[in-house]
């Protein structure tokens, strides 16, 4: 999408639109009812509207044509050829064209007005995600956006409002929680191999370099908050399977974050020493840390250390850590260790617990998803199981409350770092539902 517009401009449009909730969408209306545990209506083919067909966008509308009962109806991106490649894609495929969407920045709203659609899928640069969420919910659409779904606690509110009123689900499109370990680690958490659980580890480590400075792709937008922010940026593919072992809206939430930035150096020098002295990224002035650390307490009284780091010389890892009073799992390799193993205390393999623990989505799809292989099946997985929740006319695993509380790390640590490491609270964004133990995936 266009990168001129700013926050205070795309905000602006969303108000004229009567998209953002009253009190400056902090707070819901009085009375509006909860969206946990509300059910799609059985749908026996669902219709995607697809917002954003660059990388991740492409990459997804490849995984949706591989699924049954599933038709791509609509695509929208300001780039025309980015839209009708991805018109090509799926006529090679053998399926119907989609109509493309393509005249300027808000022609996404004539897509979400379509009355053919059932779900809307963004995946567009991190300041669209709202204004077009919002205007799905409004056109009475359920929407999925990528991750994070908003980046201010108001936007993340007004998302949780939007939702609300609309009754209908805004999800938030977290691949990593239908990893092949984090299910896995999952039922070792139900099936209670690692005790009372106390702490948690997630990150998202990647070195992110190179596209960050270019000047295609992610890096025509996804630089600039370095230059504007400093704290968690992207904290939502670590901490989403750990919140999920815990059980977060589900028993336990988020109570309050304190967080702390190292220097600035990993992106600058990378730029420096990348681009000639007139290139123009070497006026940019970076001022978000390389290592964000952010430490988060539950109201359960657990703890949970949440990393990013995306401009240094590291190997990938999201850390994907779990610990309890019998034992603990850690990835990136995985590992476990559990009370009174045999061999001493030593980290041991996992693949013996594959067989009895593997999880019934991986053991039915699991096949299909590796050889698609969007990061490692998982992003197959992930759309499966939503087509799979319409058609059998259940709640979806992740809903809004997910999505708010995930992404409020971000503004959280900003204001954190910004005010000396102080602690900040989350919001309830249930409204007291937390509290109330329910089901995640099957």
């Amino acid at each position: 999408m266009h990168e001129g517009l700013n926050r205070r401009e795309l905000l602006r449009g969303a108000a004229a639109l009567g998209l953002l909730g009253g009190s400056a969408g902090l707070r819901a209306a009085a009375g509006a009812a909860s969206m946990i545990g509300v059910p799609f209506a059985p749908t026996r083919t669902v219709r995607f509207g697809v917002i954003g067909t660059g990388g991740r966008g492409t990459s997804m509308i490849e995984e949706m044509i591989a699924l049954d009962n599933a038709e791509i109806r609509a695509v929208c991106d300001v780039n025309r050829d980015a839209a009708l490649t991805a018109v090509g894609k799926i006529e090679k495929a053998g399926k119907k064209a989609p109509e493309a969407y393509t005249k300027g920045d808000h022609d996404f709203e004539s897509l979400v007005s379509r009355d053919d659609l059932d779900f809307i899928y963004v995946a567009t640069p991190w300041d669209w995600h709202v204004p077009m969420a919002l205007a799905a919910l409004k056109a009475q659409k359920h929407v999925g956006v990528e991750v994070p779904a908003a980046t201010t606690l108001e936007n993340c509110w007004a998302l949780v409002n939007a939702s609300e009123k609309a009754r209908r689900h805004c999800l938030i499109m977290e691949n990593c929680c239908y990893g092949e370990n984090e299910l896995l680690v999952l039922n070792l958490v139900r099936a209670g191999l690692l005790g009372e659980l106390v702490h948690g580890e997630a990150a998202y480590i990647h070195d992110l370099r190179e596209e960050l400075l270019s000047s295609h792709g992610e890096g025509l937008w996804r630089r600039f908050p370095h230059t504007r922010q400093n704290g968690n940026l992207y904290p939502t593919h670590g901490l989403g399977p750990v919140a999920n072992y815990m059980g977060v809206n589900r028993g336990d939430r988020f109570d309050f974050l304190v967080s702390v930035s190292s220097l600035q150096a990993g992106l600058e020098q990378y730029r420096d020493a990348h681009f000639p002295p007139d290139d123009p990224k070497r006026q940019e002035k970076y001022v978000e840390g390389d290592m964000n650390t952010s430490v988060i307490k539950t109201a359960l009284g657990r703890t949970i250390v949440l990393q990013h780091d995306v401009v240094n010389a590291r190997p990938y890892d999201r850390i994907n850590l779990i610990s309890g009073t019998k034992g603990i799992f850690r990835d990136y390799p995985p590992r476990i260790y559990l009370d009174g193993q045999a061999g001493g205390e030593a980290f041991t393999s996992i693949d013996s617990l594959k067989a009895k623990y593997e999880h019934p989505l991986w053991q039915t799809s699991g096949d299909l998803a590796r050889k698609l292989g969007g990061h490692g099946g998982m992003d197959f997985l992930m759309l499966y199981r939503l087509v799979e929740c319409f058609r059998q006319g259940i709640p979806p695993d992740i809903d809004v409350y997910d999505a708010a509380a995930w992404s409020s790390p971000a503004p959280l640590s900003q204001a954190s770092v910004t005010s000396g490491s102080s602690p900040q609270k989350f919001p309830d964004f249930t409204r007291g539902r937390w509290q109330e133990k329910r089901g995640w995936l099957l």
